[in-house]
């Protein structure tokens, strides 16, 4: 109850704060015999990244729309046994072992661009958090060049790259990202306790995604 009266209140980055919180205090390891990665907190957090990017606009929409697709079809699977699907290695394990990992349709390929996607959002954050009289515009380009582009083929890139006209201003976006009574340097010091959280959070998946050899896709 007290993280859904805090996301109504519009607390997104507070909510990432104490889930992930939880989630780093056990560190998974690479080896996915004993590697462990909790799958509902994951989504959780996937899940406050879409109304974050929200508050862009509608040139997020692409990005919004695959990650909702994505969260849903780890939902899916995890709703077919929660005790075992619970640990989203036993999902990669499942699905390298029926060798069907890397199809376009895969819980393993859902979970890789998820993962491309937080990078996004934890670049686009901690850029901000530095300087916040950059331009957004500016933030949100350098973000995805870093963190999509080099997965993304032609036609995804041209469409970002005419998304970018619709982003706001920077005053704007950081504007609706605070909530009620706060300020902007409240809000750093928040984004500064989640951007650390958020990267070693990655660092495992990365890791776990490298042991069994999903890093390298890219996009059909």
């Amino acid at each position: 109850m007290k993280r859904r009266r805090e996301m109504e209140k519009g607390s997104e980055i507070r909510s990432a704060i104490e889930e992930l919180s939880m989630v780093v205090k056990v560190k998974p390891g690479v080896d996915p015999n004993v590697a462990y990665l909790p799958t509902k907190p994951f989504l959780y957090t996937c899940n406050l990244l879409i109304q974050i990017l929200d508050k862009i606009g509608p040139t997020m929409a692409v990005l919004r729309q695959d990650i909702h697709q994505n969260i849903q079809r780890l939902e899916k699977i995890y709703e077919l046994d929660p005790s075992i699907y619970s640990n989203l290695i036993e999902i990669l394990k499942k699905e390298a072992g029926e060798g069907v990992a890397k199809k376009p349709t895969s819980c393993a390929r859902a979970l890789v661009w998820l993962t491309r996607s937080l990078d996004f959002t934890v670049n686009l954050l901690e850029k901000l958090a530095k300087d916040v009289g950059q331009n957004l515009e500016q933030v949100v380009e350098d973000a995805y060049n870093v963190s999509l582009k080099p997965w993304h083929g032609w036609i995804s890139s041209a469409a970002y790259k005419v998304a970018l006209k619709l982003i706001p201003d920077n005053k704007t976006f950081i504007k609706l990202l605070m909530i009620e009574d706060e300020d902007y340097d409240m809000l750093k010091e928040e984004i500064q306790q989640l951007v650390p959280l958020l990267l070693s959070l990655l660092d495992d998946i990365h890791s776990i995604l490298r042991t069994f050899r999903l890093d390298k896709l890219k996009a059909n």
